[in-house]
C-alpha cells in the first residue's frame, strides 16, 4: 500500500506536535508510518492516501457500534443546538443514571461521571483509600488503570526488573514519576490464588481496595479463574479491603452488565468509559451508595468543567437506548461475530501450523504467537510470546486491508459485517506462511 501522504503529514507533525502524535501508543502503528485518516464509518475507515480498511481497532474500544453510527449523530447532533457545556445539570444526565443502573448488576447504588477511564480511575483510587482511611492499593501486572504516577506501574514490566515472582516490585511505565507513588501500592500476580493471599498477608490491614480489570484485556484478553476470583473476594472481605473492577474496556462491550454480569461477582465499584457513548468522550465510577456518599457530600473531593457536557451525555443516551431496545439479541450477535472470528483464525492457524494464538471472550480478544496453550498473566506473556512476530503479522495485515492494533487487542463492532471477518480470515490465511 502506498502511504506517501501519510509519511509527508507525520514529518510536519513532528515539527508541531510532541513526538507527531497525542498519545503514544499511535506512533506504534504496525505501518511504515503513523497513518493519517480522513473519514471512518461502520467497520471501516480511509487514509489520506485513499487506502481502505477493515477496522478493528475502533479507536481502541469506544466505537462499539462502528465509526459514526448515524443514531448518535442524529441525537447529539439535536442536543448540541441547546449548548456544549453547561458545567451545570440537567435532565439526560438523570435519564443516562437511571439507564445505567438498570444494567449493571450493582444494587443501591450512585453512579458520577467524568471524562476519560485514566482520571475516573485517580477518583476511583481516592476513594478506596477516602472510606477505608488507607493508604496501599493492590494492582496485579499486566493491568493499566491510566497514565498517572499513582498507578502507572508495572502494566508491562521487563522480568529482569519486576522482581520474585512472589513479591513484585513496582516498576514505573515512564520517565519523570514520582518515585513515592510506588509506596501506596502492592504489585501482585495475576491468576495466582497463593501469591496473593500472601500479598494480603503481609499488607492486609494497609490495603484499602483492590483494582483489576475483571478480564485482563490490556494483556492477551486473559479470564479470572474461578479459584482466584473466590480469593479476591474473600480475602477483600476478611481484610476489610474494598474491591474494584475497572470495567473501562470490558463495560457495555461483552455483556450488558459488562464482567459484573460475565462473571457473576458484583464488586464494591467499578469504572466505565470507552464503549458506553459509542465514541465520545466520558467516564463514569459506580459504586455501593454508602462508598459514594463520601464523593457526594465532598469529603473525596472530584471536579472537572466537561464531566457531563452535553454531547458525551447524548452519546451515552443514544448508546444505551439501542442497547436496550435491541435487547438481549444485540450482545447475542455482537459475541456472535467475535467468536466466528476468533474460531476462523484458529482454524487457520491449526491448518497453517502456525503458533498464532487467540484468546478472549468474543467482542474483545487478543492476537498472540506462542506455542504455549493458555496465557495467565502479564509474566507468562513475557516470557512465552512472540511480540516482533506479532508486529509481522500486524504490518502484513494492514497490507491486505486490515488494521489491528499493536498491542494485539482485537474490538469488535455491531457493524463489522460477515464479509469483514470472512475477508480477514482470509487475509490471515495469506500473510501467516510469509512470516
Amino acid at each position: 500500500m502506498n502511504h506517501k501522504r501519510s509519511a509527508r503529514l507525520f514529518d510536519k507533525a513532528k515539527e508541531l506536535i510532541a513526538g507527531g502524535v497525542s498519545s503514544q501508543i499511535r506512533v506504534n502503528e504496525p505501518a511504515d508510518t503513523p497513518l493519517f485518516f480522513t473519514h471512518a464509518k461502520g467497520s471501516k475507515m480511509w487514509d489520506t492516501d485513499g487506502n481502505e480498511y477493515i477496522d478493528y481497532i475502533q479507536g481502541m474500544g469506544p466505537n462499539l457500534f462502528g465509526h459514526s453510527p448515524d443514531f448518535i449523530n442524529e441525537q447529539v447532533s439535536q442536543d448540541m443546538e441547546n449548548g456544549y457545556v453547561f458545567a451545570a445539570q440537567f435532565e439526560q444526565e438523570l435519564e443516562v443514571a437511571e439507564m445505567v443502573l438498570e444494567m449493571i448488576p450493582m444494587e443501591d447504588a450512585t453512579v458520577r461521571f467524568a471524562s476519560s477511564g485514566t482520571e475516573i480511575d485517580q477518583l476511583l483510587l481516592r476513594t478506596m483509600r477516602g472510606f477505608t482511611d488507607r493508604k496501599k492499593i493492590l494492582k496485579f501486572e499486566g493491568h493499566y488503570h491510566g497514565w498517572m504516577d499513582s498507578v502507572n506501574w508495572s502494566v508491562h514490566p521487563s522480568i529482569a526488573e519486576a522482581g520474585p515472582e512472589d513479591s513484585p516490585v513496582p516498576v514505573g511505565e515512564s520517565s519523570g514519576m514520582d518515585q513515592a507513588t510506588a509506596e501506596g501500592l502492592v504489585i501482585c500476580q495475576w491468576n495466582d490464588a497463593k501469591l496473593l493471599e500472601k500479598a494480603f498477608k503481609k499488607h492486609g490491614p494497609e490495603i484499602a481496595g483492590v483494582i483489576m480489570e475483571p478480564i485482563l484485556a490490556n494483556t492477551n484478553c486473559i479470564l479470572p479463574n474461578s479459584e482466584f476470583l473466590d480469593a479476591v473476594q474473600k480475602l477483600c472481605k476478611e481484610n476489610g479491603s474494598l474491591l474494584a473492577f475497572d470495567e473501562v474496556i470490558t463495560g457495555f462491550r461483552i455483556a450488558k452488565g459488562g464482567a459484573q454480569e460475565y462473571l457473576g461477582v458484583t464488586p464494591d465499584l467499578a469504572t466505565y468509559a470507552k464503549s458506553m457513548a459509542g465514541g465520545f468522550p466520558i467516564a463514569m465510577i459506580a459504586g455501593r451508595r454508602e462508598i459514594m456518599d463520601l464523593i457526594g457530600d465532598g469529603t473525596v473531593y472530584h471536579g472537572g468543567s466537561f464531566n457531563s457536557n452535553v454531547m458525551s451525555i447524548s452519546a451515552t443516551y443514544a448508546s444505551l437506548k439501542h442497547i436496550q431496545t435491541q435487547g438481549d439479541a444485540f450482545y447475542a450477535e455482537l459475541n456472535a461475530k467475535g467468536l466466528r472470528l476468533m474460531e476462523g483464525l484458529r482454524d487457520v492457524a491449526k491448518s497453517l501450523e502456525s503458533d498464532l494464538h487467540v484468546q478472549g471472550v468474543g467482542s474483545v480478544f487478543a492476537i498472540s504467537f506462542t506455542t504455549k496453550q493458555e496465557i495467565n498473566n502479564w509474566r507468562d506473556h513475557a516470557r512465552n510470546c512472540d511480540d516482533d512476530k506479532y508486529q509481522r503479522f500486524a504490518y502484513a495485515m494492514l497490507q491486505q486491508g486490515i488494521r489491528l492494533s499493536s498491542n494485539g487487542r482485537i474490538h469488535l463492532c455491531s457493524a463489522h459485517s460477515d464479509d469483514d471477518i470472512e475477508k480477514t480470515i482470509a487475509a490471515a490465511a495469506a500473510v501467516l506462511p510469509t512470516l
